[in-house]
């Protein structure tokens, strides 16, 4: 009888140690914003220094303040958690609705309606600014409701306007969530640029590959403020700084990847400018244009170009060609049958 084999017995993990982020990332707003808050949380997953706060409520928006007041919410969160490294907002999908002033609904997108919402968005953006948080306000995406995307449309270039005018970053995720046409779509290149689906049955939320795609957009913004991203060439030249002194056998610090491409840039030798390109002679589309039913210019329709016609004096021309007989032979040529030959 074999003996019996011994149990085996399930390592435990090993315990990671929990790090305390040191760049935290605060989303405000309704269930859209959660979904934005899920991608994020998805894209630094792997990055034990980045943490990600979701503060959405379903809901929610700037409209109604009953459900949440989010200018008081936010700076309350803010000292709550003076460390917080950036902020992102994200509302509009529940704010196509009345305001009320006084006795009064305002309807939504008139124009008094445009003066007191984009004064609450001025609101929401002073509590960012007022604590020094460096602000990404999200654009909401289409919607299948024809309708409710043009609403969206409107009420997002109330955003962009007082985003740029208090010198925060908007984000516009709208062309990630269209056709070609510009219209909603429920389906789409995900990040590996396969087809996938993006949107769920409602026409107005995410699936966890949209989320994703969305908070993409959101992303790269972040990353360019971090200073890991790619930013834009300067509009001018760049100005020369003089080098830090280094001492003798210490290597200089190379504290971004912005310096060590400028490190490596310096040790490149310097390459010739190509040579101009050959101007080539430039070929007409057509040539010149002849009218098909212009007059005549001479008698009989002859071309001016046409060698002049040779006298026939013997009238061999008008017996061949116009009476049909054939020519007289002469001696020695094919057709003279005559014999002997003469």
């Amino acid at each position: 009888m074999r003996p019996r084999p011994a149990p085996v017995i399930a390592q435990p993990k090993p315990t990671i140690p929990k790090i305390e982020p040191t760049t935290r990332i605060a989303v405000f707003g309704d269930t859209l914003a959660g979904h934005l808050g899920t991608g994020l949380a998805n894209v630094f997953e792997d990055n034990t220094e980045v943490g990600v706060a979701d503060r959405s409520k379903a809901d929610s928006g700037l409209v109604r303040k009953d459900v949440v007041d989010w200018p008081k919410a936010a700076e309350e969160f803010l000292k709550a958690n003076p460390k917080t490294s950036y902020a992102l907002v994200m509302v509009g999908a529940n704010d196509r609705q009345p305001i009320r002033e006084n006795d009064q609904n305002l309807e939504p997108l008139s124009d008094r309606w445009r003066v007191l919402y984009a004064e609450r968005v001025d609101a929401l953006i002073k509590v960012f600014t007022d604590g020094k948080v460096p602000l990404i306000w999200v654009g909401a995406p289409p919607m299948r409701s024809e309708a409710l995307s043009k609403d969206i449309a409107a009420i997002n270039e109330i955003y962009r306007e007082r985003v740029a005018k208090a010198g925060q970053t908007y984000v516009d995720i709208w062309p990630g969530f269209v056709d070609d046409r510009n219209r909603y779509t429920a389906t789409g290149p995900d990040l590996e640029g396969q087809e996938a689906k993006l949107r769920t049955a409602d026409g107005v939320h995410f699936t966890k590959a949209g989320a994703r795609k969305m908070a993409h957009f959101a992303d790269v913004e972040l990353k360019r403020m971090m200073g890991t991203g790619t930013e834009a060439a300067p509009a001018v030249a760049p100005v020369a700084t003089t080098p830090q002194p280094t001492l003798q056998g210490e290597a200089p610090k190379l504290d971004d990847a912005a310096t060590i491409d400028r490190q490596i840039t310096a040790m490149l030798p310097s390459l010739p400018e190509p040579p101009g390109i050959p101007t080539l002679p430039v070929k007409p589309l057509a040539g010149p244009v002849v009218p098909l039913g212009r007059a005549e210019v001479t008698p009989g329709g002859a071309l001016i170009s046409g060698r002049p016609r040779d006298a026939d004096p013997t009238g061999t021309v008008e017996r061949a060609l116009v009476r049909g007989a054939a020519p007289m032979p002469l001696p020695g040529r094919a057709d003279d049958f005559k014999w002997p030959p003469g």
